[in-house]
């Protein structure tokens, strides 16, 4: 047993849609036992109830929260963020398939899954829903080294077998997710995540045979890309002329449940979003991907309207940082050009219990109700000379947790904890 003294905060609702949505607790107490919560709250209240021999970490003037929890985002594309192109579709061709097709080798492939988890734990980011690439090799070499670190950690191998390089292609034969599937999914914290890259990428065939995998294996994760840009849209609509929208091209495969994650959203209908309300299925919002790629502006308050599930991504490498503080900053700016306003708090919601419910994860992450997996983040308000004077003058918790998703980074978080374990942690 262990515990943690600091400023806490974690969330019971959607801020947006409940009164009393979160719990802060200016000088609290966190108990953890054997990589679990055991206990959250007033450190006067609490610590009397401790054995006298309980190690308490002081973290007074920080503040704990869950660990982030990122929607979508590639491993693969690492070392190839930041990368110029005029669009989506050639920044595909001219940076991420090459980039893609070194991860058939099981040593770089693990050598990325390293620095990549290091950097997510880095940014406190202790849980992602991650796309691998198309080969085997480079979805054994994430859960090895998720695995490694004990994390809570989603991902998959991607499925192209059309309209892709020759070198990344594959087939309507899904034997090799299947068999990762019987390998990683629910062994240790791994959880497996069915991929198909876009529909463009992917024949009737392997659709259809995508949608009968998700069937036979009805707890795991199904992630793909909807909607991100016009070009794309159009291209989908040439493709699949049967179909009423992009999205409806999953539908029709059986691709729209609980623990599916439908990354971008932009160009959908009024339809498109009370499916994904009706259907379970979650959005995974990614600002700074589509900021960079010039792909659209995402509307918060459409989703919302519609009843659908919303959680962030940083979408890295077309998103341009590991940093959830800095997606909060590019989803609040997002926000404002669309006509509505996101505060903090509801943020901070979107990053850890928000996510977990898209994710169907809200039973074992995102909060710090006992019997939690402890994830979980220390954040620094004065991490920096800007940071330290603008929180200085904060007045309320919504201040001080503006500043730091607008002010934040890496920077910004003093430690990770993944399973009561400390897998991170800055130098003061």
């Amino acid at each position: 047993m262990q515990a943690y003294r600091a400023s806490l905060l974690h969330f019971h609702a959607d801020p947006a849609f409940a009164e009393h949505a979160h719990t802060w607790i200016e000088d609290g107490l966190l108990v953890v036992e054997n990589g679990h919560v055991k206990a959250a709250g007033d450190y006067a209240l609490l610590s009397a109830t401790l054995a006298p021999e309980t190690p308490v970490v002081d973290y007074r003037g920080k503040i704990i929260t869950p660990g982030f929890i990122d929607t979508h985002l590639h491993f693969p594309q690492t070392d190839m963020i930041a990368s110029p192109a005029p669009g989506l579709l050639p920044w595909l061709e001219t940076y991420t398939f090459p980039t893609e097709r070194q991860f058939g080798d099981p040593l770089h492939a693990r050598a990325t899954a390293d620095f990549f988890l290091d950097e997510l734990l880095r940014n406190g980011t202790t849980t992602a829903l991650v796309y691998c690439s198309v080969h085997k090799a480079s979805a054994e070499a994430l859960f090895e080294a998720s695995s490694a670190r004990n994390l809570r950690m989603a991902g998959g191998k991607v499925l192209m077998d059309r309209n892709c390089p020759d070198f990344l292609q594959d087939t309507a034969d899904l034997r090799e997710s299947e068999e990762l599937i019987q390998r990683w999914h629910n062994k240790g914290r791994n959880l497996y995540a069915i991929t198909p890259r876009f529909a463009p990428t992917s024949t009737e065939a392997q659709l259809a045979a995508t949608g009968e995998l998700a069937q036979a294996y009805p707890d795991t994760f199904i992630q793909t890309h909807v909607s991100e840009n016009e070009d794309e849209c159009r291209w989908v609509g040439e493709l699949f002329p049967q179909r009423r929208s992009y999205l409806d091209v999953y539908e029709h495969y059986g691709l729209m449940r609980p623990r599916a994650m439908f990354g971008h959203c932009i160009w959908l209908d009024d339809t498109d979003f009370a499916r994904l309300a009706e259907t379970g299925s979650a959005i995974a919002h990614c600002p700074t991907s589509n900021l960079f790629l010039g792909s659209g502006l995402f509307d918060i308050a459409r989703a919302d309207n519609a009843g659908a599930m919303v959680s962030l991504g940083t979408d890295v490498g077309g998103g341009t940082s590991f940093s959830m503080l800095q997606t909060m900053n590019e989803a609040y700016k997002v926000a404002r050009l669309k006509g509505s306003y996101l505060p903090a708090l509801r943020m901070f919601y979107l990053a850890t219990l928000g996510a977990a419910r898209s994710m169907r994860l809200e039973g074992s992450i995102g909060h710090f109700e006992p019997g939690a997996e402890a994830d979980f983040i220390v954040l620094d308000p004065r991490a920096t000379q800007l940071l330290e004077r603008r929180t200085s003058h904060c007045d309320t918790l919504e201040e001080t947790l503006f500043a730091l998703a607008l002010l934040g980074d890496d920077r910004a978080i003093r430690a990770t904890y993944a399973a009561g374990a400390l897998v991170h942690e800055r130098s003061a």
